[in-house]
């Protein structure tokens, strides 16, 4: 069992320093050996845990979506706020992991790029590592409608705008290079507002 733990407290390590240094170098100028000399093993050692870069910031990807994904359950596992706050957190963490990780979405941008020109759909790529985060959105909307603190209208199309603004946030900070998303967050929280059942 502890062989198990240390391999697995190693590949996190590996995929930690694998993310910075894809943040340092970029993508493109990331290689295989950098990587091991980064993380202070050899190539061979390397080759244990993953087969090749693209396999590496992948997995650093999964991390990231991973531990979004956690923060996120805890948020919604606070019983002592309402649905229409819950989401107002969940969508106010999502915003500061993005900025605290912009130089990532600039490298994202250009992986995503070079995966197009290969003729790799990306929007499919991108769906499948958000999807577990719009279902989560679909459970706080489900459970507001049922508390009757959400208006009634379609799940899928509130889930639908809710992650059109998410987009919108990194767009801005991965295309269009802005530092904060303060105005986001302004913008976030008055349109989650929106759905607030009024009270009789």
């Amino acid at each position: 069992m502890a062989i198990v733990v240390e391999h697995e407290k190693r590949k996190r390590e590996i995929l930690e320093k694998s993310f910075q240094l894809f943040i340092e170098d970029g993508y493109e100028d990331v290689t295989y050996q950098k990587i091991a000399d980064k993380c202070g093993i050899t190539r061979t050692t390397l080759y244990i845990y993953f087969k090749n870069k693209r396999e590496i910031f992948l997995w650093s990807i999964k991390q990231l979506t991973n531990d979004v994904e956690q923060e996120l359950i805890g948020i919604i596992k606070n019983n002592q706020i309402d649905s229409i706050e819950c989401l107002k957190r969940i969508f106010l963490c999502i915003i500061d992991i993005a900025e605290s990780n912009r130089a990532f979405f600039r490298v994202l941008k250009m992986y995503l790029m070079q995966l197009e020109k290969s003729g790799v759909d990306i929007n499919d790529r991108v769906t499948r590592r958000v999807i577990r985060i719009q279902h989560l959105m679909n459970m706080v909307l489900i459970r507001g409608q049922k508390k009757d603190e959400i208006k009634n209208l379609p799940i899928k199309e509130i889930n639908s705008l809710l992650y059109c603004l998410l987009e919108t946030s990194i767009f801005r900070l991965g295309i269009l290079n802005q530092e904060n998303l303060d105005e986001m967050r302004g913008t976030v929280q008055f349109v989650i507002e929106q759905f607030r059942t009024e009270k009789k």
